[in-house]
Formats: structure tokens, sequence, C-alpha cells
């Protein structure tokens, strides 16, 4: 007569029960999966404001671009014709989707952090840089209004160590390719990392994508900036534009 419990024709009961007891353990014991703690950048949760933040002030100052030492600067103040030599032409990255005038002399060089970087030969404190990063938005707007940016921008270089002074110069708002909101910030930056520059910002975000560009041009008391050369560097602000 068969077990009470047991399959008409399985093993006796004593081993069957062993058997449901050690799969009922082994369940019991068994890791679970954990999730990542370090996701995709895609899809991690990062607030555009900290994103922003993060990455706009980078050309200016940081050791992800160029900064001039004090050598640099003070060759650079040495120089005559600032902006002879600044004819421009178009510079397009189609994979990274931008596109954008640069002076023809200004090379690009690698660099850690910068989608494209330009830089004036002997003078690697006069720069053009791009960065292209991921962001959870839609368009610039969604982040908030271009003086609501441009008074961040200025927070996030205020403290800075290396930030003597920093201080907005003008903030405007154009139309871009297809109509993407694109920001353009002007403001000076003071710091022991390079002196006095004027620094031009441009954003836009397009296809979730933020496009940060920035323009570091020296202007000290010694050798501001000139109109010719600030005509030219308001061209490559005004060309930045997605593709």
């Amino acid at each position: 007569m068969p077990l009470v419990g047991c399959p008409r024709r399985g093993p006796p009961l004593s081993l069957a029960c062993r058997r449901r007891r050690d799969l009922y353990r082994a369940r019991a014991v068994a890791p679970k999966c954990e999730a990542s703690s370090s996701p995709p950048l895609l899809t991690r949760r990062v607030s555009a404001a900290s994103l922003l933040l993060a990455v706009i002030p980078i050309p200016a100052s940081s050791p992800q671009l160029p900064v001039a030492s004090a050598l640099e600067a003070e060759a650079a103040e040495g120089e005559r014709g600032a902006s002879e030599g600044l004819e421009l032409e178009r510079y397009t990255d189609q994979e990274q989707g931008f596109t954008l005038l640069k002076p023809t002399s200004w090379p690009k060089v690698e660099k850690a952090g910068a989608t494209a970087l330009f830089q004036q030969e002997g003078k690697g404190s006069n720069n053009i840089g791009v960065v292209v990063n991921p962001v959870r938005l839609n368009s610039l707007t969604e982040f908030g209004t271009p003086q609501f940016v441009a008074d961040r921008l200025l927070q996030a270089e205020k403290k800075k160590e290396s930030t003597k002074s920093a201080e907005v110069i003008s903030v405007g708002e154009r139309s871009g390719h297809g109509g993407l909101t694109v920001y353009e910030i002007e403001y000076t930056l003071d710091s022991t990392r390079g002196g006095m520059k004027r620094i031009f910002s441009g954003a836009f975000v397009a296809s979730r994508k933020l496009y940060l560009l920035n323009i570091a041009y020296l202007d000290t008391q010694e050798k501001p900036l000139d109109s010719e050369t600030r005509i030219v560097l308001e061209k490559v602000l005004h060309s930045f534009d997605s593709v």
C-alpha cells in the first residue's frame, strides 16, 4: 500500500522528505542578487542641477581642461596681435551631434574630460572646449532660465579655492537648429590658475544630451581683450549648435 503524501512510484518517505528539506534549505540560503551600486551613466538618476554645475565650469578652470601656468600667462601678455590669425573655419562632429566655428590656426588636442578641445599654439590658456554628457532633460528650459543658470555657474566658480573673483557680463538666449534653445553667458574670471580671463559659455540640450561650450581668453589689465578678438570669439559662441 503506497505511503500517504509520497508519489505512488517514488522513493521511500524518509528519502523523499529529506530531499525536500535539502531543497528548502538550499533555497533559504541561496544568495540574493544585489543591484549594482554603479549603474550605467545613461540610467543613473543624477539631477540636472548637479550635472550642469559639474560640467559647465570644466573648460574654464578645472584640471580636466588646460589652464595657463604663470609662465604661459606672462608670455601671452608680452605677445602682440592677439587677434591676428583668428580666421574661422567650420568644425562638425557628426557622431556627437554638434557644430561650431573655430580659429583655423588652433589645432585640436586631446584632453581627458573634453569631447573636443582647441588651443591657440603657445597660449594654452586661450582655448575652446566642448563637453557632451547624457542628461534627463528635453530642453535646457526645464532646468531654469538663462539668469538662473548664470547665477548657479558663478556660485560654482566662486566656491573654488583658486578663484579670486568672478562677474557676469551678459546673459542671453537664442534659437538654434530646429528651434532648440541655446543659452549664452559671458563672464570674467580671475584665478590663481591662469590669471584674468574672459569666458564665453554656450549650452543647449538635444537628444537627451547636454552640450556645453566654453571659450577662455586672457583679458588682463596689461593686455585687455581687444574689440576685434571679441567679435571673433562671439562668432564662435553664436555658431555653437546641434546638427
